[in-house]
């Protein structure tokens, strides 16, 4: 199995082992910081890195490694490395403090342990002991070895700035710390790398954002039920989003049972157990652990009901009672809704909470927005927010699209993103067995071939060290053949030089290995056990040059599928209309605009001690929308956003590049007419020239088909709003003779 990395994946983990092996250069123990959001993929990452580190190294520096995580994290990352290493045949061992051979951290080998084992006196692996097997010593033992220590702390934010932590630090002595985390602790650090969240959620890892109570401001409490509790209201909602959502999936063709988690806080003496009352409740909807549908994930010493296979997408389990001890690290990208209840006292909403119901379950965006968020309910009645960053994150405001408005039905498109042309991507597999085919490479193939062997200089010499010489004097060769470990050297290197014009970098050589593979496996039935062999064929003299010619074919493929449409600009398949509701987050504020076909409109602060900054930035748009609130032919008007399929977009060309326009305003006039304007002024007037024929034409081009659209780029002059629709678009403010007035009438 090939795993393909995001985008934002391989550069993070490219700039890692650059940053970190810059800092084994220094004279100095060093930290290393490893920022990246909840759910996008830090342990993933973090097991390519540490392979990347130790591959084909020729300094000589060999190292061991201590990894060390709160609660059972520990345990869970050690699975996932375990797993992912013994995938690909990595030699990286991952151990806990019993595995170790001979009370030291072996070559490429990963002690795994829990903060708390050794952050407590007393505890054994601290403490000293007769068999003189303590952490400390059994660094010592490790580095007398001539191995180099690197320390991962995971999840630091909950354990790396206590003083017991830092005096564990200097006691281990690392050459390098490495400290992971959404939101990381240690002071003073000036080396590392971080994800953005944006790139995440661009990529589609995790939600969009997450939405708190939604709707709830149009609750109507049936008088006749006015006994339900507060507990109760949430929990019914979140089954009923629950159920939508079953639904959202099945209509894309996605086998995802989408996951409601509840999270009950801890047992208090002399307080009722959540938990009963809860299973209670779920009773009533048909929810129990006896038919399958509820699971129990509490303490170790307390229930745990129907968790096997939880965390897969078709699992049938669709409710699942939690406490907080597995908050961190725990792994169900299914889960959609997180209910939270008055209990809680005073409720710190941090990413860590939400991370839970972040990630997306197939590791892509859906079509559908609402699968795109995740949703919380909860009888709080406020939620402090612990970090910026969730400020961004989480949508507690909600506009929703007015009763009266009819389909407009524009055409819009957007932007396809492409992976970078300097590298190959999935879309090279399918391109190298068309050129296969073309190219007869099964017949060309020569199973019964030459003997790879390593060459070596017989009896050379070098007469004048100073002249310069293609070729050495030297009495023949030395001819050996190649064992398993020279045979796979070699073929990553035949792999590496007939990669150009693409960037020889590890992802794009195991992808020309991959697709090898893939051939003989078909051709011949020549599977894992036989990759050896493979390579032995591949590299034969006899068998490269027809190798290679397919490689070369498949790359010309490759450019004509991905290169030439790295800004593809997609037409959406359905036409576009104002989205039914818009979610915003706390760096919003709402405005009172009647028009606005999104109520209640909310605009954007530029920063959240100062609530007049708004979204429009601009004040010509701040402008434009007084303008519009006023003018009496206006039924409505919409602020577009500028990104994804869910908002309005038109194509442009610049630079022999196809783009999407999206335009600032949509309006819709008493008479039917739709307007489409962008506001500019100033310097952003002259600039605006691409954008504003490419409107000219879509207007042109829609109007021909039976719309009524006008439009163009609009602005203030002497207190008059102009704006330009020509074909061929200009900008002197000194002469607007060719900017029509705008009337839609005061």
């Amino acid at each position: 199995m090939w795993i393909e990395f995001k985008n934002y994946q391989e550069k993070a983990i490219v700039k890692l082992r650059q940053e970190v092996n810059d800092l084994l250069d220094s004279e100095e123990n060093k930290i290393c910081i490893f920022k990246s959001p909840t759910g996008s993929g830090k342990t993933l990452m973090m097991a390519e890195f540490l392979k990347r580190l130790i591959d084909s190294r020729i300094d000589g520096k060999k190292f061991s490694f201590i990894w060390l995580a709160v609660n059972k994290l520990h345990d869970q990352s050690r699975n996932s490395l375990k797993k992912y290493y013994d995938q690909f045949g990595v030699g990286i061992r991952c151990s806990y403090f019993e595995d170790l051979d001979e009370r030291k951290i072996g070559e490429n080998e990963i002690l795994f342990l829990n903060w708390a084992s050794i952050n407590k006196k007393g505890n054994i692996y601290v403490r000293e002991n007769e068999r003189d097997n303590n952490l400390s010593n059994i660094v010592a033992r490790t580095k007398d070895e001539g191995r180099i220590i690197i320390l991962i702390i995971d999840e630091s934010h909950r354990n790396a700035e206590t003083d017991k932590s830092k005096e564990l630090i200097e006691d281990i002595g690392p050459k390098v710390t490495i400290e992971v985390s959404a939101t990381p602790q240690l002071k003073g650090v000036f080396r590392g790398v971080e994800v953005d969240l944006k790139d995440v959620k661009d990529e589609g890892m995790i939600k969009k954002e997450i939405a708190i109570n939604p709707g709830f401001e149009n609750f109507k409490l049936d008088k006749k039920l006015a006994d339900k509790t507060a507990d109760e209201i949430v929990v019914e909602a979140g089954l009923k989003r629950r159920k939508e959502l079953a639904k959202l999936y099945e209509a894309e063709g996605a086998d995802v049972n989408p996951l409601m988690l509840i999270q009950i806080p801890d047992a208090r003496q002399g307080m009722i157990d959540k938990k009963d009352a809860v299973v209670q409740l779920l009773g009533k909807y048909g929810i129990t652990t006896e038919n399958g549908r509820l699971a129990i994930y509490l303490s170790d010493n307390d229930s745990k009901i129907n968790l096997e296979n939880i965390e897969k997408n078709e699992n049938e389990v669709e409710v699942m009672i939690f406490k907080q001890a597995i908050a961190v690290g725990w792994d169900c990208p299914r889960a959609a809704i997180l209910v939270l209840f008055r209990e809680w006292k005073s409720m710190v909403f941090s990413i860590q909470t939400i991370g839970r119901i972040m990630r997306m379950p197939e590791h892509d965006h859906y079509k559908n927005q609402e699968l795109n968020l995740g949703y919380v309910y909860t009888s709080l009645s406020n939620i402090s927010i612990a970090e910026d960053i969730a400020k961004e994150y989480i949508t507690v405001f909600e506009g929703n699209r007015r009763g009266d408005y009819k389909d407009i039905d524009l055409a819009s498109c957007h932007s396809k993103r492409f992976r970078e042309e300097t590298r190959l991507s999935s879309d090279f597999v399918p391109v190298f067995f068309k050129a296969a085919n073309e190219l007869n490479l099964k017949d060309r193939i020569s199973l019964k071939h030459s003997i790879v062997d390593t060459k070596l200089i017989a009896s050379g010499k070098i007469t004048d060290v100073d002249k310069e010489t293609k070729n050495i004097d030297k009495k023949g060769t030395l001819d050996i053949p190649k064992n398993e470990v020279e045979l796979q050297i070699a073929f990553d290197y035949f792999a590496r030089e007939n990669l150009a014009p693409f960037h020889p970098e590890l992802r794009s050589i195991k992808r020309i290995n991959d697709c090898l593979y893939r051939f003989f496996d078909k051709s011949f039935k020549m599977g894992v056990d036989d990759w050896p062999k493979v390579q032995a064929i591949v590299l034969a003299e006899e068998n490269r040059q027809a190798v290679i010619d397919v490689i070369n074919r498949a790359k010309e493929f490759y450019e004509d599928v991905v290169g030439k449409g790295k800004h593809e600009v997609i037409q959406n398949e359905e036409p576009w209309n104002v989205p039914e509701i818009i979610n915003y987050n706390l760096n919003f504020v709402e405005k009172d605009y009647k028009r606005s076909i999104i109520q209640p409109y909310y605009a954007k602060t530029k920063g959240t001690s100062n609530l007049s900054l708004f979204e429009e930035d601009s004040d010509v748009e701040v402008k434009f929308i007084e303008y519009l609130e006023k003018a009496k032919q206006v039924k409505w008007w919409f602020k577009n956003g500028s990104q994804d399929g869910s908002y309005f977009a038109m194509p442009y060309a610049e630079n022999d590049q196809k783009k999407p326009f999206y335009v600032d305003f949509i309006i819709m006039l008493n008479d039917g007419r739709i307007g489409l304007f962008d506001t500019k002024g100033g310097i952003y007037a002259k600039t605006a020239k691409e954008r504003a024929e490419g409107l000219a034409e879509y207007i042109a081009a829609e109007n021909k088909k039976g719309k009524k659209l006008f439009g163009g780029i609009a602005l203030k002059d002497k207190n008059s709003w102009r704006y330009n629709d020509s074909k061929k678009y200009s900008y002197d403010p000194s002469n607007l003779k060719d900017w029509k007035f705008l009337d839609f009438g005061d």
